[in-house]
């Protein structure tokens, strides 16, 4: 065979071991960034190698430094696993190796993504005619849509972004619920709007809409965005929609929502009341390697107002062989980029309309089983209200949180990560991987235990706990 079927075979062959051990191995990595560099070779060589004998060598070397992130039983940020429709898909994306920017350099993947965008529009709710592209993630989905709003309430003041830039523009007000995602954080720097307005939360992270209006009020005519939740990243809740929008809407504001994780809400017949009103917003992100469970990376941006993201991305080159209704790289950052949204297109052809909502349910169920063996767990206490996937909780005092987290996590069974929440060290349990089982959760809740017992015997006086409790 020639070296690419031997390469191709010994990938296909390394990815299928490394997908068997994902129910026995550690799921943190047993190695640092230091010991994987020098495993993988510190010096380059002079001659070639064969290539499956490079694949060959980053598996084996490299197997000690990759987390077992796709294991039902990680637990950590908000990575979800990866189904084996969008898997199968990716790797039929690196093989096609298509340009996504243009409909010319790739008719297939560009008609996937655009089918795919449809589906999501219609399970979703959102509206039929809005546009949406395929950025990174999160961030540059967010980046996307707070782009197209930033372009469009300054136009609608009477200035031009794209001819004048920013210096001598009117100011823009950003307003935030107070427990704000980092990553819009990140969006609004890039965006050059600065610090956004902080608006108060309730104590699920919640924005309070009487708040908001008040801020809003005696502001009129002033470029305005506001932005909103689904799903807070501690407790995940999501912002009153209705009442929120409407106020922001009066106001003359455009609205985003940030839907990370949450967005998908509204898929499921028995979630869908948490996103009640969602739809009555001018833009949507959501992170598709999330809740969807593709492979990294793959953002979402859904903008109601095509034009609007158009005229903050559009791009524009006489070489640009362009199809005349509207190309991909106009509804992304990037020229050229990877074909993102064929794996969205994959799982949902797979799942189907009803598949995507018991995906969504089953992680809502998966997170309740989890509160359930948390009280089994001496001293455990839940703080937040499992609406959705996420389960915020703390083992008592700060030291004995933060002490009962790291052995957690050195015991390697689970990977259930600190984080600080109204004031407090917690633990944060995600859920979003498609194949988390209840057997997951067991051996989770198991290893808490254990590591509970072994940290108030071995440093009572240290966590602020008696010994044996």
């Amino acid at each position: 065979m020639d070296a690419r079927e031997q390469t191709l075979r010994t990938a296909h062959r390394l990815a299928d071991d490394w997908l068997a051990s994902l129910d026995t191995r550690h799921v943190p990595a047993v190695a640092t960034v230091g010991e994987m560099a020098d495993r993988l070779g510190p010096v380059l060589p002079d001659g070639p190698t064969e290539p499956a004998e490079v694949v060959e060598l980053l598996a084996t070397a490299g197997s000690p430094g990759v987390v077992a992130s796709p294991s039902g039983r990680f637990f950590g940020m908000v990575i979800g696993g990866t189904h084996p429709a969008a898997l199968g898909a990716d790797w039929l994306v690196s093989a096609w190796d298509q340009n996504a920017g243009l409909d010319v350099l790739g008719p297939t993947v560009a008609a996937a993504e655009q089918v795919a965008g449809r589906w999501l529009l219609d399970l979703l709710g959102l509206p039929a005619g809005a546009a949406v592209g395929f950025p990174t993630g999160a961030t540059m989905s967010n980046w996307s849509c707070l782009a197209a709003a930033r372009d469009e309430v300054l136009r609608r003041a009477g200035w031009d972004v794209a001819a004048d830039g920013l210096t001598g523009a009117p100011a823009i007000r950003v307003l935030v619920g107070a427990e704000v995602h980092e990553s819009v954080l990140f969006a609004l720097s890039y965006l050059g709007l600065g610090r956004p307005e902080r608006v108060a939360a309730d104590g699920e992270g919640r924005i309070d809409p009487a708040a908001l209006s008040a801020a809003l009020a005696g502001r009129s005519g002033v470029p305005t965005v506001v932005v909103l939740q689904a799903g807070n990243v501690h407790s995940g809740a999501f912002d009153p929609f209705p009442e929120a929008i409407a106020a922001a809407h009066a106001a003359g504001a455009w609205v985003h929502v940030d839907g990370a994780f949450g967005l998908l809400a509204a898929a499921s017949p028995r979630l869908a009341h948490l996103t009640a009103g969602m739809a009555d917003a001018d833009s949507w992100t959501t992170d598709a390697h999330k809740t969807l469970n593709v492979p990294y990376d793959c953002g979402i941006t859904i903008v109601r107002d095509p034009d609007a993201l158009n005229r903050a991305l559009g791009k524009h080159g006489d070489y640009l062989i362009r199809s005349g209704t509207g190309d991909p790289t106009d509804r992304t950052p990037e020229f050229s980029r990877r074909a993102r949204g064929v794996p969205v297109w994959a799982v949902l052809r797979s799942l189907g309309r009803d598949g995507v909502g018991q995906l969504v349910e089953q992680l809502h169920s998966v997170a309740r089983t989890v509160v359930d063996g948390l009280a089994t767990v001496p001293g455990a206490q839940v703080l937040n209200d499992v609406v959705y996937t996420q389960v915020c909780f703390t083992l008592g005092p700060d030291a004995r949180t933060e002490a009962v987290g790291r052995r957690l996590m050195a015991d390697g069974t689970a990977w259930v990560s600190g984080s600080r929440w109204r004031g407090r060290a917690v633990l944060r349990v995600s859920v979003s991987n498609w194949s988390t089982t209840a057997d997951d959760v067991r051996r989770t809740i198991a290893s808490l235990a254990e590591a509970v017992a072994a940290v108030d015997a071995s440093a009572p006086q240290e966590c602020g706990v008696p010994a044996g409790r």
